[in-house]
């Protein structure tokens, strides 16, 4: 079995240094040889392409634009009435992932409007949504792109998520395996962030042994308190690492997790697994 794959989401590692580059080369400095940035596009991709380069990484995911921030958005892939705003949004994703090398994009279905009524919206919002998806993934196909979707909780992190459950389907809550079955489009994969898989459904290794097949991307973080692997909290992270590995995991384990401090000093959990493991060569 082979050791896993880590990247650094530099979005979230390194908050004590200014700037994406800056966190790039401490991610490389750090033993990484992979790293996602949530929304790099503040930064002109020639610039975060040669940060990375330097830094002896290669970016694996984005996300599509979140829209409209000071008016809540937070991506818009189910938004009625953004449909407009969402396609030119992809279009912005796809040129810096061509420009980065990054194989992978979430596709963030977004919030439920302001004022509206989560059961009253859901199924429009799907329309919207499924519309969007099979748009987007004739546009990635183009360029051999993957684009991801990834299942928010509502319970703690943003209880207006429209995309909040891997699977349990009820009046207000939209499964993601199920939209993805919808879809049907082979270059659409399922974004498990195991924190906000636990926080919804639990069962975590039922749901990673049903779901891992069409997972193109993992991500972690304690539970509740989204700190590193390594923190106390309710998950049991040895364990996990040795189901993905058992159950053949070859895609890449993002750190979206809140540093307790400085970041380097938190990734003892890190250090330990590549010692105990082996530290892997990074590919798409």
């Amino acid at each position: 079995m082979a050791p896993l794959r880590f990247s650094a989401n530099v979005s979230w590692l390194f908050p004590e240094l200014p700037g994406l580059p800056a966190r790039l080369r401490a991610a490389g400095n750090s033993g990484f040889e992979a790293a996602e940035v949530a929304w790099p596009y503040a930064e002109p991709p020639e610039a975060l392409a040669r940060a990375a380069r330097e830094a002896g990484l290669q970016l694996v995911l984005i996300n599509t634009p979140p829209g409209d921030r000071e008016k809540g958005e937070m991506g818009l892939g189910a938004v009625p009435g953004r449909q407009l705003a969402f396609r030119e949004g992809l279009e912005q994703a796809v040129l810096y992932a061509k420009a980065l090398g990054c194989p992978r994009i979430h596709l963030m279905s977004g919030r439920v409007p302001q004022g509206a009524d989560r059961a009253a919206v859901r199924s429009e919002m799907e329309t919207v949504f499924l519309e969007n998806l099979r748009h987007a993934a004739g546009v990635l196909a183009r360029e051999n792109l993957v684009g991801l979707l990834e299942p928010i909780n509502t319970r703690i992190t943003d209880p207006q998520y429209f995309l909040d459950s891997p699977q349990q389907a009820s009046l207000v809550s939209l499964p993601a395996a199920a939209i993805l079955q919808k879809v049907g489009r082979p270059n659409l994969q399922l974004q498990m962030d195991i924190f906000h898989w636990q926080i919804m459904d639990g069962n975590l290794t039922g749901n990673i042994r049903e779901f891992l097949p069409i997972v193109g991307h993992v991500q972690v973080a304690q539970v509740p308190g989204r700190g590193d692997p390594g923190s106390p909290g309710e998950l049991n992270f040895p364990y996990l690492f040795q189901l993905l590995e058992d159950e053949g995991y070859k895609g890449f384990v993002g750190c979206e997790y809140q540093p307790q401090g400085d970041t380097v000093e938190g990734l003892s959990w890190l250090r330990s697994y590549w010692g105990k493991r082996g530290h892997p060569q990074a590919g798409r």
